[in-house]
């Protein structure tokens, strides 16, 4: 009787070891969250919005309406238990720590060497980005460019790289790598040699030429009120 006794308890802590992980789900940071960086005592309001892969990675965006910035892809997004990370720029990180309840996060916004606190609420749904595709481009556009950009006696070297897929339709996107590689999708139209391409994230166009042997995009990139004169080179 003893020995039977002594047998229920071994079973029963044996469930109660496996009943809590069981129970335990990993945190979903799937969602439209709204908040703000505090910047010397004033606020300035930011979005991101998540959303899962199906292999269960992250995608998501970042959207700060005062910069006039929609949607701007973050390159990086992690959860470690309620240790969140996420980057658009791999030098401007925002680490944070989520609450109890998965519904907010606060934490520190990193540029240029300072820190700067941030706070975040889910509030609904993750917004959906606008469509990227344009429609097909010639065969002779596809493929990686590069450029380097000198303003206000600062380079910054840009890799851009556009493709076809096989639903007719064409993508393309801008790494800057001087800028912890921030990365713009795009928008292309082409006829004939004359290209124009938008970024989406930041309003800019790059209006340009293809020459003849399909070597050099060159044109001029606007943004506001600000112009310059690039040429993108095939890269080899």
């Amino acid at each position: 009787m003893r020995i039977h006794s002594r047998a229920s308890i071994a079973a029963l802590l044996l469930l109660a070891s496996v009943l809590p992980a069981q129970a335990q789900t990993a945190a979903d940071l799937s969602g439209h969250w709204q908040g703000a960086v505090q910047v010397h005592g004033t606020e300035m309001p930011f979005e991101i919005d998540l959303a899962k892969r199906p292999d269960g990675q992250l995608d998501g965006t970042l959207s700060l309406a005062a910069q006039k910035i929609a949607f701007l892809p973050l390159t990086k997004v992690t959860l470690d238990g309620r240790s969140v990370y996420f980057h658009a720029r791999s030098d401007q990180p925002f680490t944070a720590a989520l609450s109890d309840d998965r519904q907010s996060m606060a934490g520190e916004f990193l540029i240029d060497g300072n820190s700067l606190q941030f706070a975040l609420t889910r509030s609904g749904d993750a917004k959906p980005a606008p469509s990227a595709t344009s429609a097909r481009i010639a065969k002779e556009l596809e493929g990686t460019w590069t450029a380097t950009v000198a303003a206000q006696g600062v380079e910054r070297h840009l890799v851009m790289t556009l493709e076809n897929h096989a639903d007719g339709t064409a993508t393309g996107h801008v790494v800057n790598e001087d800028e912890g590689g921030l990365l713009l999708p795009v928008s292309i139209a082409q006829q004939g040699r004359h290209v124009t391409i938008e970024t989406l994230p930041v309003a800019s166009t790059f209006a340009a030429t293809l020459n003849d042997d399909a070597t050099e995009l060159a044109g001029t990139i606007t943004q506001g009120g600000a112009s310059a004169l690039v040429t993108f080179r095939r890269a080899k």
